[in-house]
C-alpha cells in the first residue's frame, strides 16, 4: 500500500488542506473508489476505512493482480468532518455539485478540479454516496443515464437493486455525471446510513465491492456471491408524502415489503401533539428510502416505494 498526497491547498491559519489517497497494486489505473465528500458522511468514511484495511490484507496475500491499480480516497472534506459540517466550512457550498472542477475557481472548485485531474483515467470509478434527503436506505447500486452507463455491470456488485437514474440539471456536475462523460464506468454506492455508522450494511457494501473488484479481474477473492439484482428506475418509484408539518413517527422503514393502505407514518403536531396526518402506502412494493428524522416539513418526500411488478 501507498498513501499518496492526491491535491493540497496550502493554509494561514491551521493545518494544509490534503485529500489523501491509498493506493493498492501497480499498473494500469483499473479501479478509484472514493468515499466521503460531506462533513457528516460517517458511513461512507467508515466503509473505506474497512476498505483499505481488507485490501491490506489482500495485497499481503500477493492477491491483487499484477498490472492493476486500486486507488481508495477515502475522505475529500476532511476540514468539514472536522467540524461536523456537511458542507465546505467557509462558503457552505457542496464539493459534489462542482465537477469537473476549475482550478482557477472558488476553493470547492479547486478541490474538485485537482480530485478529478487525480482520478479521472480510471477505468471504472465508485462513490460511497449519500442523499440529499436525511433517511435510511435499502442498500443498493445507483447509475446516471448519461448514455454511458452499464447496467449489466452494475448488477456484478450483487445488491438487491440497481436504480437507474436520470440526471437533473444540477446532477451534471457531480462526480458520478462527470465520470462517465470523461469515459470511466462510474457507480455510486449507497447504504442504509449517512451520519450514523451502520456496520451491518457497511459490511454489505464492502463485500459487493470486493465482489466487483473479483469480477472485474483486479484481485482474487472468495467472497459472497450477492444477490440477483433488480433493475429499477426513479421514474417508476412512487412518491409518498406528508400533508402536514409535525413530528415523524415512522411505522414501516427500509426494505420492508408494503400493501397498499397500509399506515407507513403519522404526522403529529409539534405544540398540541395531536395526529394531523396519516401516511398510507399508494401501492404494494417494497420501500426503498424511509425518512429518519424526528421532524418533517409539510409536503416532504418521506417515503420511496418500489411498486410490486408481477415478473418480479
Amino acid at each position: 500500500m501507498e498513501k499518496k498526497i492526491l491535491f493540497e491547498i496550502k493554509a494561514l491559519y491551521r493545518d494544509d488542506f490534503r485529500v489523501s489517497g491509498f493506493s493498492f497494486g501497480h499498473g494500469e489505473k483499473a479501479v478509484c473508489i472514493v468515499g466521503s465528500m460531506r462533513g457528516n458522511e460517517n458511513q461512507q468514511l467508515y466503509c473505506c476505512s474497512q476498505l483499505i484495511r481488507k485490501l491490506k490484507e489482500l495485497e499481503a496475500a500477493g492477491r491483487i493482480h499484477e498490472g492493476k491499480e486500486i486507488l481508495v480516497v477515502p475522505c475529500v472534506n476532511p476540514y468539514s468532518m472536522n467540524i461536523k459540517k456537511r458542507f465546505w466550512s467557509i462558503d457552505n457550498t457542496d464539493i459534489n455539485r462542482m465537477f469537473p472542477g476549475y482550478d482557477e475557481g472558488e476553493t470547492t472548485q479547486r478541490i474538485a478540479g485537482g480530485l478529478f485531474e487525480a482520478i479521472k483515467d480510471y477505468v471504472y470509478g465508485l462513490q460511497f454516496a449519500s442523499f440529499y434527503m436525511p433517511g435510511r436506505f435499502v442498500p443498493h447500486i445507483r447509475v446516471m443515464k448519461t448514455g454511458f452507463e452499464d447496467v449489466e455491470l452494475a448488477k456484478q456488485f450483487g445488491f438487491p437493486y440497481v436504480v437507474l437514474h436520470t440526471p437533473r440539471p444540477f446532477d451534471t456536475t457531480t462526480l458520478n455525471y462527470n465520470w462517465q462523460v470523461w469515459e470511466t464506468k462510474a457507480f455510486s454506492v449507497y447504504t442504509t446510513s449517512t451520519e450514523e455508522i451502520d456496520r451491518a450494511s457497511a459490511r454489505q457494501a464492502v463485500e459487493a465491492v470486493l465482489n466487483f473488484l473479483r469480477k472485474t479481474d483486479a484481485i482474487d477473492y472468495d467472497g459472497f456471491e450477492g444477490y440477483v439484482s433488480k433493475v429499477v428506475s426513479t421514474e417508476e418509484m412512487v412518491t409518498v408524502r406528508n400533508r402536514t408539518a409535525g413530528f415523524f413517527e415512522g411505522k414501516a422503514g427500509a426494505g420492508e415489503h408494503v400493501r397498499k393502505g397500509q399506515v407507513l407514518a403519522c404526522i403529529a403536531d409539534c405544540y398540541e401533539g395531536n395526529v394531523t396526518d396519516e401516511i398510507c402506502s399508494p401501492t404494494d412494493g417494497t420501500i426503498l428510502f424511509a425518512h429518519a428524522e424526528p421532524r418533517a416539513y409539510q409536503n416532504t418526500a418521506v417515503y420511496k416505494i418500489i411498486p410490486e411488478k408481477d415478473e418480479w
